[in-house]
């Protein structure tokens, strides 16, 4: 294969899943406006923005730091990259381009999903309609993935498009529980009320693992649970753990057909040993952190295997 196309595939993999939970990591806040009295919250949408390293990009565009000014951002904006419309556009782009290695239907799904998004996009910002919208862009998204799942053999194009949605998938979820985290920083806390339990449970149902949660871990909503199921539970297909098996998986694969050595190694992804409720401040937000930094540093090297550059 082509690296040029495999690059295509790789990117238009992460792409997709990050238009997906992007959708789902603005949802985690936007539930939490009803859930949570306002007595008890006092949430800042700027921390959406500083969780996908983008305060810099925010700073030239906008002067207000409002819902809507961020959520505009993370929504719709053409000069963010990692915004829901460029996010997608990105995906139609790449496979636009290596259309002879993918079905004709996600194709057409692709479309579909590129013309809901420029038309509908105006919906993201009002609280009314958002939560329509990012489910229509969550639900389209799982389509396509389901799709090319379903219906790709387990060639290199499969392995570089299962690299791609993994690595993105494993930062994303650490990004959705620094959302969390963050909430529960700016949130306070009375006898009468358990916000944490709502926070927590806002970040399970945000990426469809409540159900799992309540099964696997067999006890009512803690941040501590939530944190290691998210991070550590082997069997969830969004937890850290679980993704980055799944990148060694495909980087093996790749390096059998390919002759060159896996640049991959997840066993030295960083450690956090997380036992009670108070874990979960300022150093378990610096973990995630450093958990995506080297998240990032697998993706370069991915890069310098597979995509060579001049």
């Amino acid at each position: 294969m082509l690296a040029r196309v495999a690059e295509r595939l790789y990117w238009a993999a992460r792409y997709l899943e990050r238009a997906e939970n992007t959708s789902r990591l603005i949802g985690v806040y936007d539930n939490l406006l009803f859930d949570l009295p306002k007595d008890l919250l006092d949430i800042s949408w700027f921390n959406l923005i500083e969780l996908n390293s983008s305060a810099e990009t925010f700073n030239r565009r906008y002067k207000v730091r409002s819902e809507r000014n961020i959520v505009k951002f993370l929504v719709s904006d053409p000069d963010n990259p990692s915004s829901i419309a460029a996010s997608v556009r990105a995906v139609r782009e790449n496979l636009r381009t290596t259309r002879d290695v993918i079905p004709p239907a996600a194709w057409e799904q692709v479309n579909e999903l590129f013309i809901y998004v420029n038309k509908h996009s105006r919906d993201g910002l009002l609280r009314a309609r958002r939560h329509e919208f990012l489910t229509e862009i969550i639900e389209r998204s799982q389509s396509l993935n389901g799709l090319l799942h379903g219906s790709l053999i387990r060639d290199e194009a499969w392995q570089f498009i299962k690299l791609g949605r993994n690595i993105e998938r494993a930062d994303m979820t650490t990004r959705i529980l620094d959302a969390g985290a963050a909430v529960l920083e700016n949130t306070k806390v009375f006898e009468t009320s358990n916000p944490a339990q709502v926070i927590w449970g806002n970040v399970l149902r945000s990426i469809d693992a409540y159900m799992s949660y309540r099964r696997a871990v067999k006890s009512t909503v803690r941040g501590s649970d939530v944190a290691r199921f998210l991070l550590d539970e082997e069997l969830l297909p969004r937890s850290v753990a679980y993704c980055s098996r799944q990148i060694c998986q495909a980087a093996t694969n790749l390096s059998q057909v390919s002759g060159r050595k896996s640049p991959v190694n997840t066993d030295k992804l960083p450690k956090y040993i997380i036992e009670k409720e108070g874990d979960l401040g300022a150093d378990f937000r610096s973990y995630l952190n450093e958990l995506q930094l080297a998240i990032a540093a697998i993706h370069v090297q991915i890069c310098q295997t597979w995509f060579p550059h001049d």
